[in-house]
């Protein structure tokens, strides 16, 4: 059945009945006008301003001559104006694409040119690395720069001061059709064994995402807002579609950090008694040396999430001291599967602190065989999705989306089972899995021993080629103190990996290193790993 909308205007209906992100803002602001959005700085942005700024600099870009689902490529910190660039994109039906602004020059201006980029929003700082972009062929482009040190132009040329540029779109709302299942964002992964690829969501997707994460995190729609303290960056699908939009999507507040500096952060949780935190297990151990004597804590936190790594238990027992009444749980997720699409519940913080947790609620989650087939309860294979939260598929890479889309489940590469609750306990990245004497060897189950051992800050285990085992488990640690690394530190370690491990899984060799390769988000690159060991 189907209704009769003849002589309705498309728009009008449209404008009706979607379900889409720009949208999300536009509700928030109208109830929580004068609230505070986000904290950049000295500066507050309410939420009426910044969705009369994204109103703006949505009529702007669609000045320039932008069309439907064109790309505006972001090369930006966290900023308020990032936020507003993103929004201004999602209410102009426009693609909002995010740049790891970490990557090099040259593979900026691959993603640059697969996405076919016309348009570009970037902070001052980061024009430098368009240079090897617009040393090559390219489109005529529009460049926008945010910060007062902008220079005129950009190689040839002209470069637009934001501010500038927002002024010249009305700041009314703006009335154009965008569907549910257009595409929002691309994000692009990070390329760790390939060119990256660029992941395209949709509306619908990073909306049932936001508003589940919301749900699982606490965010409350009322009279009590949460206040998230954010450092982790907007480019990655973590700090946007898990942290930042679940809390402007309900009416709360985003103090944005663009560098982590534990002191600034713990005087931000201070000042501003913020109620959500999410870090990588190395930041909170940063957190708590920079606190020194924990004391009485900070109450104000009610959620204190981890992600990219594990947590040692005598770590978690310190973030519980410094954070007294949250609640410390873990996370995960992928670019190309909104997440977070498992998330621990608060009991299994203490009786399964080494799991993922379950599906969230708009999420559902198989394991299947490489046959194509759904395994049992507690059999190991491949984590596999479905639901909302599923990317539409990957930019200009139909061989990518056969592989992902295979049998009716969005393919995660995770290694993992389901226990008789349904919980997930991931092994290791496929990639990651060190075939070592015909043993299977999961890097993460080593790394959360090593990482627990006297002395050790952060691991990383990589399998590294043998001549006898085939792959030998070869551990890639950062001391707490370098000084106090000796001939017999190495011996230690393995000690330690033996009264906790099985034989197979004990590393043969432990290389100490000063700091891990890492990516913009805190992800060991195990691929520069492996490669320094061959060399």
């Amino acid at each position: 059945m189907q209704p009769d909308l003849a002589g309705i205007p498309p728009v009008h209906v449209n404008l009706a009945t979607r379900a889409v992100v720009g949208d999300a803002l536009t509700r928030t602001a109208q109830m929580f006008g004068a609230r505070t959005a986000v904290v950049d700085g000295g500066r507050e942005v309410t939420y009426r301003e910044l969705d009369e700024t994204s109103n703006a600099l949505a009529h702007a870009l669609l000045d320039t001559g932008l069309t439907r689902q064109q790309p505006v490529a972001m090369l930006m910190r966290n900023t308020w104006q990032f936020v507003a660039t993103y929004f201004a994109c999602a209410k102009s039906a426009l693609v909002a694409m995010p740049v790891n602004i970490a990557l090099s020059p040259d593979d900026i201006a691959w993603i640059l040119r697969d996405a076919g980029v016309t348009t570009i929003v970037a902070d001052a700082a980061a024009l430098p690395l368009l240079e090897t972009f617009l040393a090559g062929e390219h489109p005529e482009l529009t460049v926008v720069a945010v910060g007062e040190s902008a220079p005129g132009t950009v190689g040839d040329l002209d470069v637009i001061d934001w501010d500038e540029f927002a002024a010249r779109g009305s700041r009314t709302a703006v009335e154009v059709i965008v569907e549910d299942r257009d595409t929002v964002q691309c994000l692009y992964t990070s390329g760790t064994t390939s060119r990256p690829k660029g992941v395209l969501v949709s509306h619908v997707s990073v909306l049932v995402g936001g508003m589940t994460n919301a749900l699982q995190i606490g965010h409350s729609w009322g009279a009590d807002p949460s206040t998230l303290v954010n450092v982790l960056p907007l480019f990655h699908t973590t700090a946007l579609n898990t942290l930042v939009l679940p809390v402007l999507f309900t009416g709360g507040a985003v103090v944005l950090h663009a560098q982590f500096d534990p002191a600034a952060i713990l005087a931000d949780i201070e000042h501003h008694s913020a109620t959500h935190l999410m870090l990588l297990p190395i930041m909170y151990r940063a957190l708590i040396a920079a606190r020194g004597e924990i004391g009485a804590g900070l109450p104000s936190v009610r959620r204190a999430v981890y992600a990219m790594a594990p947590m040692p238990a005598e770590l978690l027992d310190q973030v519980d001291e410094l954070f007294p009444n949250a609640s410390v749980i873990l996370g995960s997720g992928q670019t190309e599967v909104v997440p977070a699409t498992v998330l621990q519940w608060e009991e299994h913080r203490h009786t399964k602190a080494n799991s993922w947790g379950p599906a969230t609620p708009t999420v559902r989650i198989g394991i299947m065989d490489s046959e194509g087939s759904l395994v049992p309860d507690g059999d190991t294979g491949e984590i596999v999705y479905r639901g909302p939260h599923v990317a539409s598929g990957y930019w200009n890479n139909p061989d990518a989306n056969r592989a992902a889309f295979a049998h009716g489940w969005f393919h995660s590469g995770d290694i993992g089972h389901l226990d008789d609750e349904q919980v997930v306990w991931f092994t290791d990245r496929l990639k990651d899995i060190i075939k070592s004497g015909g043993e299977n060897v999961s890097s993460v189950d080593v790394e959360r021993v090593v990482t627990s051992a006297p002395g050790v800050a952060e691991c990383s285990i990589v399998g590294v080629p043998d001549q006898r085992w085939g792959e030998a488990v070869c551990a890639v640690v950062v001391a707490n103190d370098p000084a106090a690394v000796d001939d017999e530190f190495a011996a230690r370690v393995i000690a330690h990996a033996k009264s906790n491990l099985a034989g197979f899984q004990v590393p043969k060799r432990v290389v100490v290193v000063d700091s891990l390769p890492k990516t913009a988000t805190g992800k060991t690159r195990k691929h520069a790993l492996r490669a320094q060991l061959a060399n």
